[in-house]
């Protein structure tokens, strides 16, 4: 039997990645036609590195960046948010292991500053880890959110 991977090693294979496709059909009519870059796991974690104390990223302006780097219409909105879940747990791996420092990967949101239940320690970890940067995290509904997010997206 096989050994279970380590988050580092999903981090780090490429599954000669990135490519890039081109939209046809059903994606064509959603993203209106052009190309779009299905990223490498690193990629994703090298912009979550982007922002310091204070700042804060989504994933929607993670594609972004990477539509602009590879020249695409978008960028894959299923692997881009794989590769952000990698990105944290393989982070988390190695702040407490020892292996590296990691990233601040409780900086990435989801759409509308919305907390990301797939992160390490769930939302309770991110919220806190929020917290005690200066953000005014607030309970609505089942999810937690980020207060005026948008003032402090790079």
């Amino acid at each position: 039997m096989s050994r279970k991977k380590s988050w580092i090693e999903k981090l780090k294979n490429n599954k000669d990645l990135p490519k890039i496709v081109t939209l046809e059909g059903k994606q064509a009519k959603q993203w209106g036609g052009g190309t779009m870059v299905v990223p490498a796991p690193m990629e994703v974690y090298e912009i979550m590195s982007y922002p310091k104390s204070g700042e804060l990223l989504t994933l929607s302006r993670i594609r972004e960046i990477l539509a602009e780097k590879h020249g695409t219409t978008t960028a894959c909105p299923l692997t881009t948010g794989i590769f952000a879940w990698i990105s944290a747990n393989a982070s988390e791996e190695m702040m407490t292991s020892g292996k590296g420092s990691g990233i601040a990967w409780w900086r990435t949101l989801k759409g509308k500053g919305e907390l990301n239940p797939k992160y390490p320690g769930h939302i309770l970890k991110q919220r806190d880890l929020l917290i005690k940067e200066g953000f005014t995290v607030f309970p609505k509904g089942d999810n937690f959110f980020v207060s005026d997010y948008e003032k402090y997206l790079i």
